[in-house]
């Protein structure tokens, strides 16, 4: 019973994982315009300027629309972003309602997102397989936070261009204290599985730089492939920089063809994805590639 049990509860994880994949980045966006004006102001309190006051009053005053609403995880309740009608409960039962209404807003009859459904089907799946895989184990628990998080970060990268630290760095600590345990790999494996996840795509990024004069990658990257480290050791680090890069391949690869056949996939080119499928990758099925592919391995 426990894969079905992980199911229901992994498709209600899905749909809050909607909430957050939707939500946080304007949170953040509010945020980050609502600390304008205070930059400005202490930019003219530093440099004595009589320029930046008036124009941080001026900042404020243009986004005081954007920011008046105040938005978190749990309030103000889901609402139809066409209509703007509160969503009621049983609208709001995973994959299901999504059937039953149709693609629907039952109220303007406006048309959801297929995203919505398949988030919430892939994140109880996810949950499903966590709790066939491990079984009644930590595990379980563990692999299916990482799974989670990983899927949020990925769409929300894909969205975005961002790996917001509100859910990198929690699964980094979320990685170690598991392994404190020995969950996945022993402590110290982690710790420097942690380490060298974020410095070697640092490492990548500042020789690119150094050759192109611009970023190849952001640190949203590097902390994200910090929290695989955590989840999984430095020994696994290969196999998901390795799968990630092949992964990117193959999406890249794709988006040519398909521009060539004058078909626009509207795919943008973000690393986050790609680690995320390449970490869920490595801790399902990391020993069953390692054995079918020597290469992978830490030390051939």
């Amino acid at each position: 019973m426990l894969p079905w049990v992980a199911l229901a509860f992994g498709l209600c994880i899905g749909s809050f994982l909607n909430v957050v994949i939707y939500r946080l980045p304007r949170m953040l966006e509010r945020e980050w315009l609502l600390q304008a004006p205070e930059v400005l102001e202490e930019a003219s309190a530093l440099q004595s300027s009589p320029q930046a006051s008036p124009l941080a009053a001026a900042v404020r005053r243009l986004i005081e629309p954007v920011t008046r609403e105040r938005v978190g995880l749990v309030l103000p309740r889901s609402r139809c972003p066409a209509c703007g009608r509160g969503i009621a409960a049983w609208q709001n039962i995973p994959v299901l309602s999504y059937l039953l209404l149709r693609g629907r807003c039952a109220n303007c009859r406006a048309r959801i997102s297929l995203r919505y459904p398949a988030i919430e089907a892939v994140a109880g799946l996810g949950a499903f397989y966590c709790a066939y895989r491990f079984g009644a184990a930590p595990q379980a628990i563990a692999a299916a936070l990482f799974f989670w998080a990983t899927l949020a970060l990925a769409v929300i990268d894909q969205q975005t261009g961002f790996l917001p630290d509100d859910i990198t760095l929690p699964l980094l600590w979320t990685g170690l204290l598991f392994n404190v345990w020995g969950t996945f790999v022993p402590l110290g494996e982690a710790v420097l599985g942690a380490a060298a996840g974020y410095l070697v795509l640092w490492l990548i990024n500042a020789t690119f730089r150094a050759l192109r004069g611009i970023d190849g990658m952001g640190a949203g990257d590097f902390k994200m492939t910090a929290a695989v480290g955590a989840f999984l050791g430095w020994k696994a680090l290969l196999m998901v920089i390795l799968l990630s890069s092949v992964v990117g391949l193959v999406f890249g690869s794709a988006q040519m063809l398909a521009a060539r056949r004058g078909l626009d996939l509207k795919f943008r080119f973000h690393f986050g994805p790609y680690i995320a499928i390449a970490g869920v990758a490595a801790m399902f099925w990391g020993p069953v590639l390692v054995q079918r592919y020597p290469l992978l391995r830490p030390f051939p």
